[in-house]
């Protein structure tokens, strides 16, 4: 099913769509004007996240100018957009961004990500993959190790020219893993990767696994939690992000934590939707996803990394890259 929707910024009738959210805990929006516009332009410059812990990553999806996706005005692969959206992402304090990638068989995914990274390694940025396992390949565990070592070749090791700009902690690459396929053998896949002269640090989503062993972190998502999505969009994630970081805490104390925090959620302009929804309560649901790990760490006990769901996804609604919206009144 192909999705050709534009975005139009007439939709934005000015002076009754206001940014304006105070994001307290790590990015503040204060600004009035259209949505659609630069973040760039519309967001004051002076308006950070702090300095330290958590390091602030974004996800990043690379897909669009291709037919099959959403047409959101701009094309993944205009090197002038990339420069732009970095700096933009800069401007809120994000330091990376994480990056949905297959593996090199989906070409035009591959090159955005390569243009990307380019890109960050000449403005101070990072980049990291997200790697999607194969969900229909006959063995993906096999699939996995190939592309894997695809992206050392080209990304992550020393034969790549921009490996300044990816990712790493405590000087080993960031791998992050987005779960697609139960059959792909994470044991056999970490004994390939410690073969690499920087074995990576791999990151799980979070969801039940039989190789949690195998993996150093888990990662949160948006998700509403134990009690389902609500059809009014009222279940906004609290409970499960309460639970993700008191897991984190209680069982595994000894792996790298990333939390999210995301500003809604609208998946009805995906080709997979299924009518999900987070309500963004005009802000609120960002302000209060953002600050919700503080319940469990501090500066003496940080935080190692937060993830903004999302940077760009406007086809499942969580799309940050042209600010918030504020309800009027």
């Amino acid at each position: 099913m192909s999705l050709s929707l534009a975005l139009h910024p007439d939709r934005c009738a000015p002076g009754r769509k206001v940014i304006k959210g105070m994001l307290l805990a790590l990015l503040t929006l204060a600004v009035t004007g259209c949505p659609q516009r630069s973040p760039e332009r519309i967001l004051p410059s002076n308006l950070r996240a702090p300095e330290g812990a958590p390091a602030v990553l974004a996800v990043y999806e690379p897909w669009f100018g291709q037919p099959d996706h959403l047409n959101v005005g701009y094309s993944s692969h205009d090197p002038a957009v990339i420069a732009k959206q970095i700096r933009q992402a800069q401007n809120l304090g994000i330091s990376g961004f994480v990056v949905d990638w297959y593996g090199s068989g989906k070409t035009f995914i591959d090159q955005t990500y390569s243009l990307l990274q380019q890109t960050a390694s000449q403005q101070n940025f990072h980049t990291a993959l997200m790697y999607d396992e194969s969900a229909d390949s006959d063995d993906p565990t096999s699939t996995a190790i190939a592309a894997l070592d695809y992206a050392y070749d080209h990304y992550i090791g020393p034969d790549s020219s921009s490996q300044q700009a990816y990712l790493t902690y405590d000087g080993r690459p960031v791998i992050f893993v987005w779960p697609r396929n139960k059959q792909t053998d994470w044991k056999q896949i970490r004994e390939h990767l410690s073969s690499w002269k920087q074995p990576p640090l791999l990151i799980y989503e979070d969801s039940n696994s039989p190789y949690a062993s195998q993996f150093d972190g888990f990662y949160a998502w948006a998700k509403p939690g134990k009690a389902g999505w609500a059809a009014d969009g009222s279940n906004w994630g609290e409970q499960y992000l309460d639970s993700f970081y008191r897991k984190m805490k209680t069982q595994y104390p000894d792996k790298i934590a990333v939390g999210a925090a995301w500003p809604g959620f609208n998946d009805s302009h995906a080709a997979w939707s299924l009518n999900r929804r987070m309500d963004p309560r005009c802000g609120q649901t960002f302000e209060d996803s953002l600050r919700l790990y503080r319940r469990y760490y501090s500066s003496s006990n940080p935080l190692p990394f937060l993830l903004i769901v999302t940077w760009n996804d406007y086809e499942e609604g969580t799309a940050i890259e042209r600010g918030l919206l504020k309800c009027n009144g």
